[in-house]
């Protein structure tokens, strides 16, 4: 009863009261695990895209004047049933595209189960299964985040620099984890790392002393953890602190946050891991406004975020309607060159271009190109913990 409730929360916000006052509105759906194993990233993300869509709606120049409306939904991040259920309920009450969803077992299933049958874009900020580069989309689906195809490569060559010589893996056993430990696994025995064990764990387990057992029997210079910041990845850390098994923790994407320093602090002093991100020209002009927004931009995904929002708004104005197939029509061609280079904070000079005819090249936040697909290149950068905090070391 619990995960219906949950699939059923759908709430709306409302950038002005014009929005619903005069006609001229368009409903746009947020989807993301506000509840489950990462909900303490998923704010920003949200924010972060409210933050594209406001900045549209408040520009007069969207369609001629329209303004945007949110429904958000929550994901869950692992109930593919209760995720399924609460995209029907954006759907059905006319959501014209989908901002999400974020892990990629209910991504996966959102886009089979709901949006593609209907005929809605999707645009995920954060599902990085490398499963979700062939899925049947019919060109409905897109991701501004890159494949773990890559950033399992990328977190191998980290480990690889910094001097590990063994390396023990955990996953979440799901499809986000299965697919990253597989690619990871190979490129650090392609390293020369000795891999002791891979062993897959589950969410929502009280104590995860006897997966650390494990872990600890096969032994090695750090542990990779492979999973989530607020459920078992975190567990994971806290056996391992607790019988002193591992200090080094290898942490994906979905282990970058600040509630995990918070828990842990000093004890991650030895730790690093990556996540899709970039130090480039829009990284630095996103933080700004997504400062004077009231938002931190320095969590996981919220780049993404806000660039998979823009990319929506801007598919709309260059087709020049406020429907779905529209969208679909005209994501790639605002998100890739030939065009006017196109950063955030200025959507309205994109939308204005559009309306006479321009092309346009959306960078973004997060330097926006979209392989054939409709998936990020992308970039990643090197995480570790400094003063408190995880710090970017540069950019891979």
């Amino acid at each position: 009863m619990r995960k219906i409730l949950i699939a059923m929360f759908v709430f709306v916000s409302c950038f002005t009261t014009k929005a619903f006052s005069d006609g001229h509105s368009i409903k746009m759906g947020i989807i993301l695990g506000f509840t489950g194993p990462i909900e303490s990233l998923t704010p920003a993300m949200a924010a972060s895209a409210e933050l594209a869509f406001k900045e549209a709606s408040d520009s007069g120049s969207l369609l001629g004047g329209k303004t945007i409306s949110v429904e958000r939904a929550d994901s869950t991040c692992v109930d593919s049933a209760a995720a399924t259920t609460a995209a029907e309920g954006l759907v059905s009450g006319g959501v014209v595209a989908i901002m999400g969803a974020d892990c990629s077992g209910v991504t996966g299933a959102i886009a089979t189960n709901v949006a593609v049958p209907n005929g809605v874009v999707m645009i995920s900020p954060s599902a990085t299964s490398p499963g979700l580069t062939t899925l049947d989309d019919k060109g409905f689906f897109f991701r501004t985040a890159p494949s773990d195809a890559r950033g399992g490569q990328i977190l191998a060559d980290i480990t690889k620099d910094r001097k590990v010589k063994s390396v023990a893996i955990t996953y979440t056993n799901n499809d986000y984890g299965k697919g990253l430990a597989d690619v990871y696994a190979a490129a650090v025995k392609a390293h020369g790392i000795k891999v002791t064990t891979v062993a897959a764990h589950e969410d929502g387990k009280a104590d995860y002393s006897a997966e650390v057992a494990t872990l600890a029997s096969a032994g090695g210079d750090a542990v990779a953890v492979i999973g989530y910041l607020d459920q078992g990845g975190k567990g994971i850390i806290q056996g391992s602190l607790d019988s002193g098994a591992f200090d080094t923790f290898i942490l994906s994407d979905g282990m970058i946050g600040q509630s995990l320093v918070d828990a842990f602090g000093k004890s991650l002093s030895k730790s690093f891991g990556s996540l899709p991100g970039s130090t480039g020209k829009g990284a630095g002009i996103f933080a700004k406004v997504a400062k004077a927004g009231g938002i931190d931009s320095s969590g996981p995904y919220t780049s993404e975020s806000y660039d998979a929002a823009a990319l929506i708004t801007l598919a709309m104005q260059a087709g020049g309607k406020a429907d779905r197939a529209t969208i679909q029509k005209n994501v790639m061609s605002v998100a890739n060159a030939p065009g006017k280079k196109i950063y955030p904070g200025e959507l309205k000079k994109a939308l204005d271009l559009l309306a006479k005819g321009k092309a346009i090249n959306y960078e973004g936040a997060t330097g926006v190109e979209f392989t054939d697909v409709g998936e990020a290149f992308g970039s990643f950068l090197e995480k570790e913990v400094k003063g408190g905090k995880f710090k970017t070391k540069k950019q891979r």
